[in-house]
């Protein structure tokens, strides 16, 4: 069975400025500002139906928006 998590899409700090979307190790995008990032990163997201992953400067995870695929979908 394939592992979804290596399909999310991060965004991520460049370390020379500004912010990248990522997606199973290789580069998708790079853009100035993390808002940029954050938009393009969901259209990535939704078009794989998988999650987005959103990184703090510091590389933590400060955020996760599901775009299907959800490993841990909401009971009830």
């Amino acid at each position: 069975m394939e592992d979804k998590r290596k399909n999310n899409v991060h965004v991520t700090p460049n370390e020379n400025g500004g912010w990248d979307n990522q997606q199973g190790g290789e580069k998708l995008s790079h853009h100035s500002t993390k808002a940029d990032a954050e938009e393009r990163g969901k259209e990535e997201a939704r078009k794989a139906e998988t999650e987005l992953k959103i990184h703090n400067k510091d590389g933590k995870i400060s955020d996760s928006i599901s775009y299907g695929n959800d490993p841990y979908p909401p009971k009830g």
